[in-house]
Formats: structure tokens, sequence, C-alpha cells
């Protein structure tokens, strides 16, 4: 059962980590702090090249992220729910 949060989403809140959003930020020219944890990558600029981009990066890295998840739901809470969930899977480092 998933839990529902003050916000509706029913996404439990996870913590952000600082790598994602400083290369997330680096990909849309923006301040690291300027990206809230649930805003539509998309809509702030990121294209699917960029994406594309800091999949390819992160698989390089050992981690095994699903760009078609990443494109599913593009903000920074889900993109991190989805590295924890690939991370304990792997047994690697989150970005």
């Amino acid at each position: 059962m998933t839990e529902t949060t003050a916000d509706g989403s029913g996404q439990t809140p996870v913590e952000v980590s600082a790598a994602l959003r400083e290369a997330v930020a680096a990909k849309i020219g923006t301040e690291p702090g300027a990206i809230a944890p649930d805003a539509n990558l998309v809509l702030l600029g990121l294209g699917s090249l960029e994406m594309m981009q800091l999949v390819n990066r992160w698989r390089r890295d050992g981690l095994p992220v699903s760009f078609r998840e990443l494109a599913a739901e593009p903000t920074l809470d889900a993109w991190q729910r989805h590295f924890n969930a690939v991370t304990a899977e792997s047994g690697e480092a989150t970005p």
C-alpha cells in the first residue's frame, strides 16, 4: 500500500542527492537550488538528448538507470526514488 503524502501524490518524499541536483542543473543551465524536487524537468528545459546524456553518464559510472523510468516521471524526486531502487538491487552508490 502506498502512503499518501501531504501533497496527495501518494509517493513518500525522498532526499534528493546533491550530485543528482547538480547534474540536472548543469544540463538546464540553472542553479541546483532553483529546481524544486517535484518540478517537471522537461518543462524546465531538459530535453530527451540531455536526459540520454545523463543516463549514459550514470551507466558508465555503474548505475543501471532506465531511460524509460526517468522519462516517465521527470522530477528529481522520482529520479532519486529510481536511483535508490536500482542501487539497492545492484549494490552501487547513488549519484
